[in-house]
């Protein structure tokens, strides 16, 4: 999963993170995932009946959750499982209509199931979920993670009153590159996510590579000059400077050591040495 990582970090800059993630998608499965897809409103339904062609139909699932099936007129299927709307109608066939009857049900288009993702993704909106869907194919599905992207993603459940009430965070990084599944999550319906903006720092004067540069809980200072290709030859090594916004109001830290923490919107400053 680390090689997976690179290659997202990697595609990350060329636009096409929706390619690494379908490769990965094929090798997460949920780790929080229900048993079977539960039919909703708006729902379309193919109803079929072996040896009976004549009595197939493709059905939508009305507001009131009810489809029309031949010779049964409206079945409740609301809120059931697939199997359980097969067996219900494998049931009613039986009491009455034809001997030993074989029903097998369908979802040719799911509709009412729906989520929101906003933020760091190429074409955020509202998407139905096509069953089972997973928080790796829902990003896929928004066209990959932006390069400004973040490690965390936060999903906030249906009917919570405030964010705080029923929401989880997702660590990006450790299902990436760590291989850890837990954090696929299956998305639900009615949930909301917003994938984070990456915290920044920004490395500038006597290194290679001075520009914005991601960072996260563990960055330091030696780790963000690395990142910025490393000191030139004419760096002051013993001497870096931080200019950080504390309260609102610039604050210049000199003389900071290599192994402080970078926070996001620091400006890193290696400085020229003279001799």
């Amino acid at each position: 999963m680390k090689i997976m990582d690179r290659v997202i970090r990697l595609l990350a800059g060329t636009g096409i993170v929706s390619l690494a993630l379908t490769i990965l998608i094929c090798s997460a499965s949920p780790a929080h995932a229900k048993q079977e897809y539960m039919v909703g409103a708006g729902d379309v339904l193919t109803v079929t009946v072996y040896g009976y062609d004549d009595m197939k139909a493709t059905v939508r699932v009305n507001d009131n959750g009810e489809i029309q099936v031949p010779l049964l007129g409206p079945v409740k299927v609301a809120e059931m499982p697939i199997s359980e709307v097969a067996l219900l109608i494998q049931k009613k066939y039986a009491d009455g209509y034809l001997t030993n009857p074989q029903v097998n049900v369908f979802v040719n288009e799911f509709r009412s199931k729906k989520a929101v993702i906003l933020g760091q993704v190429a074409k955020p909106g509202v998407y139905e979920l096509s069953g089972q869907t997973t928080f790796l194919e829902l990003i896929s599905k928004a066209g990959g993670l932006m390069e400004k992207a973040g490690d965390t993603a936060t999903i906030t459940h249906k009917g919570s009153e405030s964010q705080n009430d029923n929401s989880e965070t997702i660590n990006i990084k450790e299902l990436t590159e760590g291989g850890d599944l837990k954090e696929n999550f299956e998305i639900e319906d009615g949930d909301n996510i917003v994938i984070n903006k990456a915290g920044l720092c920004y490395v500038s004067g006597e290194v290679k590579k001075p520009d914005a540069y991601k960072i996260d809980n563990n960055t330091t200072v030696i780790k963000a000059i690395t990142l910025a290709g490393g000191f030139t030859g004419k760096a002051k090594k013993e001497s870096v400077t931080i200019v950080r916004i504390v309260d609102g109001a610039k604050e210049t830290i000199s003389n900071v050591p290599m192994d402080a923490a970078v926070y996001p919107d620091d400006i890193i400053i290696i400085n020229e040495s003279f001799f």
